[in-house]
């Protein structure tokens, strides 16, 4: 076992203590690792969820502005992984307490351990479709397990990995997205996209569409921190990754958009969220595209999940590499339920209810009542600043539970005509803030910076 115990000592030796990694990548490469972060199939696939429900221009739109209004809270709680160095789930302890941020921490390897299955799936079932064109062998659960293992494989190698990967399968992606919109705009002007008659029975609403391309935003904003303390400074940061995935989303997603409609166009009839019906009228190279999509962006989740688990506390060591196996092994035996991906929508309604109120509340925690300072004592188990009763900001836990309830009320209770996520946030923000405001003095003298600075 010694390329075990020598692969995991090269691990623990990129993590530096209490979780909290000093960046030292520019901004260029925060971009280009952004930018592949979303050039991923789900994305791309939830591009083919709107029409013919809406228009092709107000599908559209509805990407463009539900991914800028989305940016702004994911680079905003990335800026905050920038400043301290801390994941994202770390950053939730100033605000939750060592003990409460459990709470989000096991909601998010819930969230991820979920995206990992879904992408894998639907690598698995493109590959497959390949595959059995080519030489009629047809297994998609064995794709899925295969492009997973792989996946796992490429997370083991940690922050280091993902460094190194992510800006050249960037390229490769973009430069086979750029033949797919080639042949897409040959095939028909952009007036007959523009021309597809909206079906209002659908139930896809412009309010509907602008929800879930928000509440993908957020479904990134659970890794930002991850990522953004990569960067060397706060401008590489918020600059690279607010560039990064506003470019990959609305290249994805209309790719998926325009790709559907395009086939809606030759045929007359297509379904939404199957890869195969895309891969079919464009071949290899959307079938390249979503593989490699895959390998980049899978990574990042097993990696983020990883990285939760072991910074969720400190009284016991869990070491990276074990983690990574255990998790990557239940992500990979995950990637055999293919009747997943019949249930997406609601998975991202999921996502929404979990951590549209936690990062509300997080940004109220940091940069209004703490006022962009969190010492060291975030990362304590017990006692200091943040312990607040035995461990938990019971404040910040019944605001989650209020903001949680709301955007399920508003999605399948009442339904809202400007849809949850939005909604949600605000009534998270607002109460927190007045619950909040309050204990203000309590945190007066507190120094901001990095937390590696000791």
């Amino acid at each position: 076992m010694n390329w075990y115990r020598s692969l995991e000592a090269k691990l623990e030796a990129t993590v530096d203590e209490g979780g909290v990694i000093r960046g030292t990548l520019s901004m260029p490469r925060m971009l280009m690792i952004w930018l592949a972060a979303n050039l991923v199939v789900t994305t791309l696939l939830t591009g083919t969820l709107f029409v013919p429900g809406i228009s092709y221009p107000t599908a559209f739109i509805a990407i463009v502005a539900g991914t800028l209004i989305g940016t702004v809270v994911l680079t905003l709680i990335g800026n905050i992984g920038t400043r301290t160095g801390l994941a994202t789930m770390a950053i939730t302890r100033g605000a939750f307490g060592p003990k409460g941020s459990f709470l989000p921490v096991a909601a998010n390897v819930i969230i991820l351990m979920g995206w990992s299955w879904v992408q894998a799936m639907l690598a698995g079932v493109t590959v497959n479709y390949v595959v059995a064109q080519a030489t009629g062998f047809s297994n998609p659960i064995l794709f899925s397990i295969l492009c997973q293992t792989l996946v796992v494989c490429l997370a083991i190698l940690g922050h280091k990995g993902i460094e190194k990967a992510e800006p050249w399968l960037a390229v490769l992606i973009l430069l086979v997205m750029a033949s797919v919109f080639i042949v897409a705009f040959s095939g028909h002007s952009p007036a007959a996209y523009a021309e597809i008659a909206a079906d209002p029975s659908l139930g896809i609403t412009p309010a509907i569409a602008l929800d879930i391309v928000i509440a993908t935003a957020i479904s990134w904003t659970v890794l930002s921190g991850d990522l953004n303390r990569l960067a060397k400074s706060q401008t590489a940061g918020i600059i690279g990754s607010g560039i990064g995935y506003v470019l990959s989303t609305v290249l994805a997603m209309t790719l998926g958009l325009t790709a559907f409609c395009y086939v809606w166009l030759e045929s007359g009839e297509t379904a939404p969220f199957d890869p195969t019906v895309l891969v079919a009228e464009f071949g290899w190279a959307l079938a390249i595209v979503i593989f490699l999509s895959v390998m980049a962006t899978n990574t990042m989740v097993v990696y983020g999940m990883v990285n939760s688990v072991v910074n969720a506390q400190s009284k016991v060591a869990l070491r990276f590499l074990p983690t990574a196996l255990i998790l990557g092994g239940i992500s990979i035996l995950g990637a055999m339920w293919l009747d997943l991906l019949n249930q997406f929508t609601d998975f991202l309604v999921m996502i929404g209810a979990f951590f549209v109120p936690v990062f509300a509340i997080v940004i109220v925690d940091y940069y209004i009542v703490k006022r962009r300072a969190y010492s060291r004592d975030v990362l304590k188990d017990s006692g200091g600043i943040y312990s607040y009763l035995r461990g938990v900001n019971w404040s910040a836990v019944a605001v989650w539970v209020v903001g949680a309830a709301s955007s399920y009320v508003l999605t399948y209770v009442y339904p809202s005509p400007i849809g949850a996520t939005i909604p949600s946030f605000v009534i998270s923000f607002v109460i927190y803030l007045a619950l909040s405001w309050p204990t203000r003095r309590r945190f007066d003298g507190q120094t901001g910076g990095h937390l590696a600075r000791g």
